[in-house]
């Protein structure tokens, strides 16, 4: 009985570290968008949406579990703009630079000319 105690017992602990790793690399995700989403700000340069979508979520699916926070962003904001105040064709393409990105592919594939080097 005390050696089925202490299996379940260090089930348990293994379990709650494994799902607060998740919960960690998650929110780490979630920053990486964050961050892309303001240097796209900052850089205000036109044509480079696409890039900032596509490194954000490539950022983020380099941690594992960010891959699941990055799809769940992108997915819930293009849902939304596609609603308000956007089209969906050009939902479409966002989408698709954050599946290339989430997917491991170079996001500099979406990188505008001139767009400055600190991006």
């Amino acid at each position: 009985m005390k050696l089925f105690t202490g299996l379940i017992f260090c089930s348990l602990v293994l379990g709650a570290s494994g799902l607060l790793s998740f919960l960690g690399e998650a929110a780490r995700g979630t920053w990486d968008m964050i961050r892309a989403y303001h240097d796209m700000r900052e850089a205000n340069y036109i044509g480079a949406d696409k890039y900032f979508h596509a490194r954000g979520n490539y950022d983020a699916a380099q941690r594992g579990p960010g891959a699941w926070a990055a799809k769940v962003i992108s997915d819930g904001r293009e849902n939304f703009q596609r609603f308000t105040d956007r089209g969906a064709a050009d939902s479409r393409a966002d989408q698709a630079a954050n599946e290339w990105g989430r997917s491991g592919k170079d996001p500099n594939h979406f990188r505008p000319a001139g767009l400055p080097d600190k991006y």
